[in-house]
């Protein structure tokens, strides 16, 4: 939006934004647009121009429209001309003093309409400082797709020519169904297989001082984790010294090898980006500088190019090492936690492996005052450990005796519900304003250690129980080995990812249809993914919800790895909101949002976290019922797990500080799920993914909510998006019960939902079980392929369940 720099501290609906200049500015327009009720008069022309192609061009949204569309587009277009004398057209209002009749667009009103300026200068009108937009600039994306109040005012600067298009006649015209909306990517941990690790070099004082301030400078890293004098200590040692001739790469844009970060001792690297169009370098870096800092916290590509300009000595830091100094805290914690167990009677029979394991897997929990842990009669089926806070114990309606605990000298109650699910022969209620405590349900306990019962009988010189894969026993295995690979044939792209594409194929004996997903195994191996990918296949076949895409059969070739999905047509929740302008619609969020809710509540019923919930992830069968899909980050967990994986707008606090996170991950990001359909865009984006992690780190308390989500949506989205992790609303007292009574939910049929009986808020237009209409994929996207040489470790040998 212009070359003139602007940095002004500016605020959008109670939201901190970054410092902006004129393109930050667009990026805020588009999230708030347009209205034509404060317009003068319109010069209608029918010129088709190349000019005016070129003008459209520039506009974001209309980068999503096949090319052969853009020609219908530029004609439906009309110029909009400003003019000063026009001053009887306007309303009197009056923005900060300003000229009514200079007003294009007004702060706070809903508009339908977008406009790119040809000639003459506009300004943003948000905060102290105007910022000026010139020719080929643009202000209302969004407004083609749906209703939003504007974010600020924008008023021509004299006479002024635009080009225009309302939201009735994108429509009319077909244009927003052929918007084509890619997927925000994923990131994940890998494993790291091809990173060399070296040995620590001995540093002297000032080395290490250097060093230290070069981490201590580094916001980007500052804002992700925290490093205090220790950790920051703990680094320099692990670090290694690497001489770097001038003209080396160190990162390469697009590479997926990232797995380090570096601190530069001396000499000078540039920085530049394959989108720079004058080759220009974005900026450089000297001694006491750092870049690679992503690497750090989870695998993805490069985002841009550091190349030395002149001989230089970096110091290199390993992710490896970077996490598990991360981890050293945790390790600590679950030392606690272990001294705690070991005054735990009745578990005296476990071995020290055994109950560190189940100290690894207890899942905190917190309780407000008056609250019922649980009740007399209850079927037990958790034990806990009182770390904080304080409980009476209540036994036919007489209080007992009271309870207080401390991460030092834990209360513990509820034990032999490990041993058998019996009636709770007391109720034990909170006293104390809150309270927090340890809890290990018995279905966790036994997925580690099999039944109690078994361990009391075993001997005392018996081998510990431990099971390595807790996952391994959920397997459903027997309904496979029915379809053959030879017997599909392809019918249509539906999507692709970074490891492959799914198509749609067709059984030829049944004439049944599928989504045939295909993994490349070189790109597999190269990402180091092949833990990741043998547990998705562990967690697709272990579901089976009428909520999440079913998998029918898996099989292995020489090339690829395969999943054999059932098939939604309806398309992409994501493409179908921006498509459909179903933003801001309650009943469609609460039908959506209750789906996820099912999905999840079978998911966590098999201990297992999705960690990757956003709208591309969603998909629409042709009767319009919501169906969760990709299972690539989804693994079994017991306690913690400390990959930093998902979608950036979507990370929870915990997944972005790398201290372990648990099955709450997951209600964080339906809370900023519920925020994004509702509003439009998540609660924490921003233009860099850094800032995205800072406001993520202020909470949800800093976010502003527009009129459509206050209230009721509000209240749910808070109780989700809680940074303690125990204080979400299903892990509290009451569990996933607590969002299907929240009074969001109020009148909602949660039998005729899950049964499917409800009718659905929207239905898609799928002619027959082969039209794919509803995506958009071309073959241009498929991602190139990586040719796979086969290690021998057999890592993929169990993967088919056919042939």
């Amino acid at each position: 939006m212009g070359t003139t720099a602007c940095s002004v501290s500016r605020r959008l609906e109670g939201k901190e934004c970054p410092q902006w200049g004129p393109e930050d500015c667009r990026a805020v327009l588009e999230k708030n647009v347009p209205t034509d009720c404060l317009r003068p008069e319109k010069v209608v022309t029918q010129d088709i121009s190349s000019q005016r192609l070129q003008f459209l061009a520039k506009v974001k949204l209309f980068q999503r429209l096949p090319l052969e569309q853009h020609s219908v587009l530029a004609s439906a277009c009309h110029v909009v001309d400003f003019d000063d004398e026009a001053k009887g057209l306007r309303p009197a209002a009056a923005f900060q003093g300003c000229d009514p009749c200079e007003v294009i667009i007004r702060q706070g009103e809903e508009g339908d309409e977008l406009f790119v300026i040809q000639e003459g200068e506009a300004e943003v009108l948000l905060g102290d400082t105007p910022v000026t937009l010139r020719p080929g600039d643009y202000f209302g994306e969004t407004a083609l797709l749906r209703d939003e109040p504007r974010a600020a005012t924008v008023r021509a600067k004299g006479h002024l020519k635009a080009l225009s298009i309302s939201r009735q006649k994108f429509v009319e015209l077909g244009l927003r169904d052929k918007l084509d909306f890619p997927q925000r990517k994923a990131v994940g941990g890998g494993m790291g297989n091809h990173v060399e690790v070296k040995e620590p070099t001995p540093k002297s004082d000032s080395e290490r001082q250097l060093m230290a301030n070069a981490l201590k400078k580094n916001t980007n890293l500052q804002s992700l984790v925290d490093l205090d004098r220790t950790r920051i200590n703990a680094i320099i040692d692990v670090a290694w010294k690497q001489e770097v001739p001038k003209g080396t790469r160190l990162i390469t844009e697009g590479d997926l090898n990232a797995d380090y970060f570096y601190i530069v001792q001396s000499g000078l690297f540039s920085i530049s980006i394959a989108d720079q169009k004058d080759g220009t370098a974005l900026g450089s870096i000297g001694p006491g500088g750092s870049f690679g800092e992503l690497a750090l916290i989870y695998f993805a590509p490069r985002a841009a190019t550091v190349e030395a300009t002149e001989k230089a000595t970096v110091w290199v830091i390993d992710r490896g090492n970077f996490k598990k100094i991360l981890a050293k805290s945790a390790d600590e914690l679950e030392g606690e936690y272990l001294k705690l167990l070991d005054k735990v009677e009745l578990l005296s029979p476990l071995k020290k492996d055994e109950k560190a394991a189940l100290a690894r897997s207890m899942t905190e929990v917190s309780f407000v005052k008056g609250e019922l842990i649980f009740k007399q009669g209850a079927e037990g089926d958790a034990f806990y450990l009182l770390v904080d806070g304080t409980v009476d114990v209540i036994k036919d309606g007489k209080p007992k005796t009271r309870l207080k605990g401390t991460r030092e000298k834990a209360a513990y109650f509820g034990e032999r519900a490990l041993l058998q699910k019996e009636p709770r022969a007391a109720t034990l209620k909170v006293y104390s304003v809150k309270a927090k405590a340890l809890m290990l349900d018995k279905q966790s306990f036994e997925m580690l250690l099999g039944p109690l019962e078994e361990l009391q009988r075993r001997p005392k010189g018996g081998k510990s129980k431990l099971q390595e894969q807790p996952g391994s026993a959920l397997l459903r295995k027997s309904r496979f080995g029915k379809i053959k690979r030879k017997d599909l044939k392809v019918l249509g792209l539906l999507g692709c990812g970074g490891f492959g594409a799914v198509e749609l194929v067709e059984h030829e004996k049944t004439g049944n249809t599928y989504a045939l997903k295909a993994l490349s195994k070189g790109f597999v191996v190269k990402s180091g993914m092949q833990q990741s990918v043998m547990s998705e296949r562990d967690v697709q076949l272990a579901c089976d919800s009428s909520f999440i895409i079913k998998v029918y059969e898996t099989f292995n070739s020489s090339e690829h790895l395969y999943f054999l999905l059932e098939c939604a047509l309806g398309g992409e929740l994501y493409a179908t909101y921006n498509k459909k302008g179903l933003t801001g619609k309650e009943g469609h969020a609460k039908f959506y949002v209750a789906g996820v809710v099912v999905a999840f509540e079978h998911l966590h019923s098999k201990k297992i976290v999705f960690r990757d919930l956003k709208p591309e992830n969603l998909l629409l069968n042709d009767h319009g019922h919501l169906k969760l899909t990709d299972m690539g980050l989804a693994k079994v967990v017991i306690g913690k797990t400390f990959t930093t994986c998902g979608t950036p707008d979507y990370f929870a606090p915990e997944m972005i500080a790398s201290k372990g996170h648990t099955l709450a991950v997951d209600w964080w990001t339906l809370g900023v799920l519920a925020y994004e359909l509702m509003c439009g865009n998540p609660p924490f984006e921003a233009e860099q993914v850094m800032q995205t992690y800072q406001k993520i780190k202020k909470g949800i308390a800093q976010v502003g909510f527009p009129p459509r989500c206050r209230g009721r949506c509000e209240d749910l989205i808070k109780n989700l998006c809680q940074k303690d992790p125990s204080e979400r609303l299903p892990m509290r007292s009451g569990g996933i019960e607590n969002i299907k009574k929240h009074i969001w939910y109020e009148g909602f049929d949660w039998q005729s939902f899950e049964s499917l009986k409800m009718e659905t808020p929207y239905k898609p237009e799928v002619k027959s079980k082969t039209d794919i209409a509803n995506f958009s994929a071309r073959d241009a996207d498929r991602p190139p392929q990586v040719k796979y040489k086969d290690d021998g470790s057999g890592w993929d040998a169990s993967f088919a369940t056919s042939e």
